[in-house]
């Protein structure tokens, strides 16, 4: 059930960032796409053809979903293992390195340089990228996926948590199920 302590330590370029309490919602804010737009600019400019694709997906791309006031961007590039070829360029414009996970389809995530972003970065072509374009599609287009899904984020959003990624792996089961429908 979810990683343990070690293995979220263990996947953190640093320490990971303490919870300890509650994730904090708030109503969807209509400056978040623009937010999106101002980062993905900036991605392109510093990476310029390295970019493979981009995409604003999570809760802030939908319209309407109560969401963590965090704008999630998915960056994908030839080789996500191929640090040389993209993290000093994002480096260089800001983003620093957060997350490292080369055993689990060589995830990268980098936070924001002005603007509380997590940008997630994927070799193109990941299968991954593609459900989280499907799960955002989904539930723009679907009321009751949404409903029912802010629904679970707002019952979870009420626990104490030491991390955050325990929150989101608590989520892992609707996903799943909102997925199924896509």
């Amino acid at each position: 059930m979810g990683l343990s302590e070690e293995e979220i330590r263990a996947v953190y370029v640093g320490a990971p960032p303490r919870l300890s309490g509650r994730v904090v919602l708030v109503e969807y804010d209509p400056a978040w796409p623009g937010l999106y737009e101002r980062e993905a600019a900036r991605i392109r400019g510093a990476l310029g053809a390295a970019v493979a694709g981009l995409a604003h997906v999570g809760s802030t791309s939908v319209p309407g979903l109560a969401a963590k006031p965090i704008v999630d961007v998915v960056l994908t590039v030839a080789d996500s293992a191929d640090e040389a070829s993209y993290v000093p360029a994002l480096e260089a414009a800001g983003y620093v390195l957060r997350i490292r996970e080369p055993g689990w389809l060589e995830h990268r995530m980098f936070k924001g340089p002005d603007t509380d972003v997590n940008l997630h970065v994927f070799t193109a072509g990941e299968p991954e990228v593609a459900r989280m374009v499907a799960f955002r599609d989904r539930l723009r287009a679907s009321e009751a996926d949404r409903v029912l899904y802010e629904r679970t984020k707002r019952e979870l959003a009420g626990r104490d948590w030491a991390y955050v990624q325990q929150y989101a792996e608590e989520k892992a089961g609707v996903v799943a199920d909102i997925l199924g429908r896509a």
